[in-house]
C-alpha cells in the first residue's frame, strides 16, 4: 500500500523533506499577490512553490496520494492513518489546506455542522503528478470534480467505505508486525475487472504469518436484496478466472438489514461474510460472521482461508433450495 505509516516514523510524525518535487500552477491569488518574482527566463514566479518543497514531509506526500486514489477523507479518518493524536492531524491539516496541498469542505445536518472533509488540492496534485511523471492536467485532477463531492447523494456512501479500510488501518498501526498491505478504490477496481464485479474496494490485511486479502461490499440498504444476491455470480466468475477465491465482505449499517442479506448471500463458489455497525465495532475486531457459520464472529485475520467457507455455503444453498 502507498500510504507506509506502520512504523514509529509515522506516529512520531517524521518524513524525510521534499526538497526535490517540482510543484506549478498553485496559489490564491490574494495570497501570493507581492509574493511573485521573476525566473532566469522573465516569467512570473510563485515563491510558496519553493516554500511548499521545503516544508513537505513524506507523510504530507502520503496523504496526498491517499486523497488522489480514494477522493475524500475525514479529519478522524486521517489522523487513524497518518496522525498520533487529533490535535497534530489539525494541526497539520490547516497547514496543508493553507498551501492548498489540500482543499476541504463541511455539511450542515440537522445535528449542527459535520466533520471537515479533505480532498486534494491544487498543490497536493501537483505533488503527486510530479511523483508521476505527468502533468496535472494528465494526473485528470479538476476541482470542479472534487468540489462536486460536496453536494454529491454518494459523499456518505464514499466516506463509509473509506473509513472500513482507515479503521484497518489504525488497528494495524497498534498491532505489532500487521498492515493494510493493499487498499485499492472503486475506481481502481473498475479499471482492474470492468463490469464483471463493481466491489467498493479491495484489500489485503497482513497480521504475523497471515495475509488476507478480501472485496469490501459497504451496504447503505438502497439496494433491494435481489440486486445483493445478483452480485455473486460476478465474484464467482472471479475466482473462477484467478483459480481462487477471494472473502467478499458484506459491511451493513443495521442488524436486520444483515439478517435479511444473510439468506441471499448464498453461492458455491463465493466465501463471504457479513458485519454491521454498531457503537463498539471495528472492521479489525470480532465482527465477522461467514455465511454457514453461527458464530462466534471473528476478526477478518482470523477468517481464515476462503475455502473453508466453501462448503458450508454448498449445505446453506442445498437446504435453502428445498
Amino acid at each position: 500500500m502507498e500510504l507506509e505509516m506502520n512504523g514509529s516514523a509515522a506516529r512520531r510524525g517524521e518524513g524525510r523533506s521534499g526538497h526535490e518535487v517540482v510543484v506549478s500552477h498553485v496559489g490564491r491569488a490574494r495570497e501570493v499577490r507581492g509574493r511573485e518574482g521573476r525566473t532566469r527566463d522573465g516569467s512570473a514566479r510563485d515563491d510558496r512553490l519553493y516554500e511548499l518543497a521545503a516544508r513537505i514531509t513524506e507523510r504530507d506526500r502520503a496523504i496526498c496520494r491517499l486523497l488522489h486514489e480514494h477522493r475524500v477523507l475525514t479529519t478522524s479518518q486521517l489522523t487513524a492513518v497518518a496522525f498520533s493524536s487529533l490535535r497534530k492531524a489539525q494541526e497539520r491539516l490547516s497547514l496543508l489546506y493553507g498551501l492548498e496541498v489540500v482543499d476541504r469542505f463541511r455539511r450542515r445536518s440537522w445535528s449542527g455542522t459535520g466533520p471537515f472533509h479533505f480532498t486534494l488540492g491544487r498543490t497536493g496534485a501537483a505533488v503527486v503528478a510530479s511523483e508521476r511523471g505527468v502533468t496535472v492536467a494528465e494526473l485528470g485532477w479538476q476541482r470542479a470534480t472534487t468540489t462536486a463531492l460536496a453536494t454529491s447523494g454518494q459523499l456518505a456512501h464514499l466516506v463509509g467505505c473509506n473509513g472500513v479500510f482507515t479503521d484497518l488501518i489504525a488497528a494495524a498501526r497498534q498491532t505489532p508486525g500487521a498492515s493494510l498491505e493493499q487498499w485499492w478504490s472503486a475506481r481502481r477496481c473498475a479499471a482492474a475487472w470492468g463490469d464483471a464485479i463493481r466491489p467498493d474496494g479491495y484489500g489485503v490485511y497482513v497480521e504475523g504469518e497471515v495475509r488476507l486479502p478480501f472485496l469490501l461490499e459497504y451496504d447503505t440498504g438502497s439496494e433491494t436484496l435481489p440486486r445483493l444476491e445478483a452480485k455473486l455470480p460476478g465474484y464467482a466468475a472471479l475466482a473462477r478466472a484467478v483459480e481462487h477465491p477471494t472473502w467478499v465482505c458484506f459491511w451493513f449499517l443495521t442488524s436486520a438489514r444483515e439478517a435479511s442479506a444473510r439468506r441471499v448471500l448464498v453461492h458455491p463458489e463465493v466465501p463471504v461474510a457479513t458485519a454491521v455497525v454498531a457503537p463498539d465495532s471495528a472492521p479489525g475486531g470480532p465482527v465477522w460472521l461467514a455465511i454457514g457459520d453461527v458464530g462466534p464472529r471473528l476478526r477478518l485475520v482470523d477468517l481464515g482461508h476462503p475455502g473453508r467457507a466453501l462448503g458450508r455455503h454448498a449445505e446453506v444453498s442445498r437446504h435453502r433450495d428445498r
